[in-house]
């Protein structure tokens, strides 16, 4: 049973939980080079991954009819019958209980982000996602929650830690660009079966999918360069020169595009950005920047 439960969790997803460590990058305060800041961001790291994971388990649970008739989902445990729905209800209900109990005692920004995050779920699993537009703005709220909880996390340590305005902007913009990504490539693979998979998808089309993708596109990189610029980041961090990240940031938007539309990559962004050399060297070079500016500059 253990085997099949921790399938279930889908470790591969838990990359996109490593945007809570953005908050050590982004700290003014020095935390990136405190080893106990690292202790508790990778404590929030870890409960958000169990508790991510229940969310993939309860979306098993509630559509298992569905990921019967779709080729990679019918091989996930609860679909293929290694897992029956009583054992994935009681994995669910303990891992989802262990998650929010280490959540309450890190920190009650912490606890808060977390039980949002899971409320937002589910309000997504069982009728969000059937909502055109409103199914992707949960996808990226999720990733919003997420940032903050990172936040959140190292509250205990410097109270007065934040989170820029315009990063939780950016944040979203660039999660729906990903999320409508995702949907896009969902039609162009499957077409007139797609709907079988998910049954939003009647409800969009490439064409308006590739208008919002380009709008988002523009409106993410964007907000990062306002977020650069602003007066608060320049008081925060003593400088202008993470306008200097940028290219790094217009470059990752712009190659993702090229993926999309040129190689047809895309439903799996966390898939896209474990497997493209470009993207990955980029998203290296762009961290290493960033904490040259913030840490290292001054």
């Amino acid at each position: 049973m253990i085997a099949p439960v921790f399938f279930s969790l889908r470790p591969k997803q838990w990359i996109k939980n490593l945007i809570l460590f953005a908050a050590l990058i982004f700290s003014e305060k020095g935390l990136l080079f405190e080893p106990v800041a690292w202790l508790y961001a990778f404590a929030g790291f870890i409960i958000f991954c169990a508790l991510s994971g229940s969310v993939y388990l309860l979306n098993d649970i509630a559509d298992v009819e569905k990921d019967r008739l779709h080729p990679q989902k019918s091989l996930r445990p609860i679909a293929a019958g290694e897992l029956s729905m009583t054992e994935g209800k009681a994995a669910l209900i303990i891992i989802l209980l262990i998650s929010l109990t280490a959540a309450y005692y890190l920190s009650e920004l912490f606890f808060s982000m977390a039980l949002a995050y899971f409320m937002l779920n589910l309000a997504y699993s069982f009728k969000l996602k059937n909502m055109v537009i409103l199914d992707v703005m949960c996808i990226a709220i999720g990733f919003v929650l997420r940032a903050t909880a990172g936040v959140g996390a190292l509250k205990s340590l410097e109270p007065s830690i934040y989170i820029s305005h315009w990063l939780v902007l950016s944040t979203m913009m660039l999660a729906m660009f990903l999320g409508l990504a995702k949907r896009r490539q969902e039609i162009a693979t499957y077409h007139d079966e797609a709907i079988h998979h998910r049954n939003i998808l009647s409800q969009y089309s490439l064409n308006f999918i590739d208008q919002m993708t380009s709008i988002l596109a523009a409106m993410a990189i964007l907000t990062y360069s306002f977020y650069t610029v602003s007066a608060d980041t320049i008081a925060k961090f003593g400088s202008d020169r993470l306008i200097y990240t940028v290219p790094m940031v217009l470059y990752g938007v712009l190659r993702y595009l090229y993926l999309i539309h040129i190689q047809d990559q895309g439903e799996n962004p966390s898939e896209v950005v474990m497997h493209d050399r470009p993207l990955q060297v980029n998203l290296l070079i762009w961290a290493l920047f960033v904490i040259l500016l913030i840490h290292f500059s001054k």
